[in-house]
């Protein structure tokens, strides 16, 4: 039996995992990785090289971590060849704040190499944060680098084939099917680019590193995700899922945003050319999912039925201090990420149901309650358990009705997101959301007249337009537009 695995469990740190989160990258048990640290077990040599790929480390690297288990602290970036865990050296202010004596102190780096990180955070922090990024402007100007015939309706979003349905289908008749089968994707590269400087003068292993470190938004975890492999209407909407990591899909997304910014603070606000986008380029057509991860979130469109026809909807302004993007946006409110509630292998499947995911958006954003984030020491049971079990029995009395329009791309990320409408009835509504909550982890509700909702109105959703992500606006205008069918 060996020691404890301190260089091990720092990488994994680092990468932003928890020991849940590592073993369910991996396949193994949750408790499998914590055994691996304290060195009670050693993975077999037929495992490593897919935990050596969630650690961005070689095989010969993850040999070491896995061998010398009293390896000090300070060596741990020498034997990651370059890929020192990263220690948090910049507060969250602006970039022009950022000064040489932030950078590390330490003996072993030059004044130049200090100012030389200082210079190249500043400047990633200035691309980040450009103006217009928090806006649509981005967004939409991304959108005209395809062809009409990839763009939704409104053109401010792009949409696949078979990705964008001609009227919403109810959300039942949308069917999932889950795959075993490990698919690989291309790796995007190269992304020095996109990427700021560390302590000791080299490249961030991935943009989610650096947005931890540099930014520090109060939300930020890497958690596992559901991976769409296929979309398909030959039978009605038919999604296939494998599994990826919120990180994995997280990294890719703004990777390109940063690489679009950069190009158009470059051409001067105009819409760059493609020669400037060498990482767009190199996907080529981002529908396919062996050449672009996704991982499509759920936001869902709510509307209050009222019974005198005065019918309103919800909308949530995000809070750029607490998630790593979209700071600012209104958005439709319940969103999420696709994913299951915890790490667990029976709730991997259990938990792979978009209206589950969906319910368990209500509880958190409607009525503050703490995240399903695998914490829990059981599976949520959604016949018993509250709020679900009364979300459950109103969908059941037809009075809690929802439907899928299918899956659009943000034109800046090229992330993909399912858009779904719920109906809920007056008194359901009301009775369910009874302690509707104002402000949540990830913003707060946006309303109108000193209320938590807006009317459902064109004149309220033109008035709003400004403030709206591309992707919430193209939702509400196809919901005005087949507001008969959704209102019944």
């Amino acid at each position: 039996m060996g020691g404890k695995r301190e260089a091990f469990a720092a990488r994994r740190e680092a990468m932003g995992f928890t020991q849940e989160g590592l073993a369910a990258a991996v396949g193994v048990e949750f408790y499998t990785v914590g055994r691996w640290e304290r060195g009670v077990l050693t993975p077999q040599p037929w495992r490593r090289p897919r935990i050596a790929k969630a650690l961005d480390v070689s095989l010969e690297e993850l040999n070491v971590l896995l061998d010398s288990p009293d390896l000090p602290q300070p060596v741990i970036g020498q034997v990651l060849l370059g890929r020192p865990p990263e220690t948090s050296l910049v507060p969250s202010s602006p970039a022009s704040a950022i000064t040489a004596d932030q950078v590390d102190a330490s003996d072993a780096f030059s004044p130049e190499i200090a100012e030389h990180v200082r210079r190249s955070r500043e400047e990633w922090l200035r691309v980040r944060r450009a103006a217009g990024a928090r806006g649509r402007e981005l967004t939409e100007l991304a959108a005209w680098l395809y062809p009409v015939s990839k763009r939704a309706p409104g053109g401010h979003v792009l949409t696949g084939p078979d990705w964008l349905l001609d009227t919403p289908v109810e959300l039942d008749s949308v069917r999932l099917k889950f795959s075993e089968v490990e698919r690989p994707v291309s790796k995007l590269k190269p992304v020095d680019h996109v990427l700021p400087l560390t302590a000791r003068g080299e490249r961030y292993a991935g943009y989610s590193r650096a947005v931890r470190d540099l930014v520090r938004p109060r939300l930020l975890e890497n958690r596992l995700s559901y991976r769409l492999l296929e979309v398909s209407q030959r039978n009605g909407l038919e999604l296939t899922f494998g599994t990826t990591t919120f990180f994995e899909v997280f990294d890719i997304k703004e990777c390109l945003a940063h690489e679009f910014k950069a190009a158009w603070l470059a051409s001067g606000g105009s819409v760059p050319d493609w020669s400037a986008l060498p990482l767009r380029s190199t996907i080529g057509d981002p529908f396919d999912p062996a050449r672009m991860l996704m991982s499509p979130g759920i936001s869902t469109l709510t509307i209050r039925k009222d019974r005198r026809g005065e019918h309103r909807f919800m909308m949530h302004q995000r809070d750029g201090r607490a998630v790593a993007d979209g700071g600012g946006m209104c958005t439709v409110m319940p969103s999420g990420e696709f994913q299951p509630s915890s790490l667990a292998a029976v709730d991997v499947h259990n938990d792979f149901s978009l209206w589950r995911n969906i319910m368990r958006e209500y509880s958190e954003e409607f009525l503050g309650n703490p995240e399903h984030d695998g914490a829990g020491t059981s599976s949520i049971d959604y016949a018993e358990q509250e709020p679900f079990r009364s979300f459950e029995q109103a969908r059941a009395d037809g009075r809690f009705r929802l439907w899928h329009y299918g899956l659009v791309m943000d034109a800046l990320t090229l992330g993909a997101s399912q858009r779904t409408v719920a109906v809920l009835d007056d008194e359901i509504f009301d009775r369910l959301f009874t302690g509707l909550v104002a402000t949540n982890d990830e913003g707060h509700v946006v309303g109108e007249g000193g209320r938590t909702d807006m009317p459902f109105t064109s004149e309220a959703i033109d008035r709003l337009e400004p403030r709206l992500s591309a992707s919430s606006l193209t939702l509400l205008r196809l919901a005005w537009r087949d507001r008969q069918l959704l209102l019944g």
